[in-house]
């Protein structure tokens, strides 16, 4: 199954997202198109351990290839945590080594096993010898500048029987900051004869084709491209396949689209905590509609304080049929 995403036209992949790649929004990117959706981020050790939270956010069995990022810092852990993933369903492991997070990092998990890619490569040992899936990876490309180590840890990872490789263009002490460097990748590409995706930046279908150019990757993971827009990887996607770019959904399909994940994440989390987390994705929603600051800031003084469901729902159909105040 994976063998079949990566041999295909370049793959567009949805990015791990913690808070962000939730059920609702993995359903809606991969129904949009994505090639393939990740789940967020989930604690290898509090996976075993069934706590609540962690397997809400590995659910979406039917989001086929069903894929579950795991992080951890600890062989027993990572390996237990795998099996639970396998056993609930995942058709993948992927194992996080690129979230420059400090609660992650300064857990020794995330970015910060890049500093030692002995232990890092006795963590990925202990995954792909505990299943019988597919195991990939996602890192940086380095600690930081001193310590760009990406290549090294892909030779290591491939050793290991990983079979895709992820990388974000940046070090973990730029975070976000600063513009990926998608041509740094290449040497990732040129390490390995594993499929490499190429991640950081990608905003659009040419920042897609630039990205592939300048790393010679097999295909894009799109991060924060798609905050507000879970059509981006699909509209990649289609790039790819046809040559072709679809362009973004009109303003009224963006209105489905964004009620329509507004609806889902209410059911999925219920009122109060679903009007919560929705409040960040309603800012982006307005965002990518391409109304002015002035507008889009506007709308979400008003919307992102309604603690009634019903009258956010009404004000994002406003908003987007180009009502310029909500009915009292």
């Amino acid at each position: 199954m994976l063998e079949n995403i990566v041999n295909g036209a370049p793959p567009a992949v949805l990015a791990p997202m913690s808070g962000v790649s939730d059920l609702p929004f993995r359903r809606l990117a991969h129904r949009l198109g994505a090639t393939l959706v990740v789940s967020e981020m989930v604690a290898s050790e509090e996976l075993v351990k069934s706590r609540r939270d962690v397997l809400r956010r590995i659910e979406g069995r039917e989001l086929t290839p069903f894929v579950i990022q795991l992080a951890g810092r600890e062989e027993h852990w990572m390996a237990e945590g795998a099996r639970v993933a396998e056993a609930k369903g995942a058709d993948v492991i992927d194992i996080n080594m690129g979230c420059p997070a400090r609660e992650v990092t300064g857990k020794l998990s995330g970015s910060a096993l890049m500093r030692n890619l002995d232990h890092a490569q006795a963590l990925i040992r202990a995954v792909v010898k505990s299943v019988h899936v597919p195991v990939t990876l996602k890192m940086r490309l380095g600690w930081d500048d001193k310590n760009r180590n990406a290549a090294e840890l892909a030779r290591r990872a491939e050793a290991e029987g990983v079979k895709v490789i992820t990388v974000h263009g940046r070090t973990r002490c730029q975070f976000f900051t600063g513009v990926a460097d998608w041509e740094a990748v290449r040497s990732v590409v040129e390490a390995t004869s594993l499929p490499v995706l190429v991640n950081g930046d990608i905003l659009s279908p040419d920042h897609a084709r630039a990205a592939l150019e300048a790393s010679g990757a097999r295909g894009v993971m799109v991060g924060r491209g798609a905050y507000g827009a879970p059509w981006m990887p699909g509209r990649i996607a289609r790039f790819f396949a046809t040559g072709r770019d679809p362009g973004n959904p009109s303003i009224a399909a963006q209105s489905d689209i964004a009620i329509e994940h507004i609806e889902a994440m209410l059911g999925h989390y219920g009122k109060e905590l679903g009007l919560r987390n929705a409040r960040k994705h309603i800012g982006w929603y307005l965002a990518s509609s391409g109304a002015s600051d002035a507008v889009v800031k506007s709308w979400r003084g008003k919307l992102c304080v309604m603690l009634e469901p019903q009258r956010v729902i009404d004000g994002l159909k406003a908003f987007y049929s180009g009502t310029e105040s909500l009915a009292a």
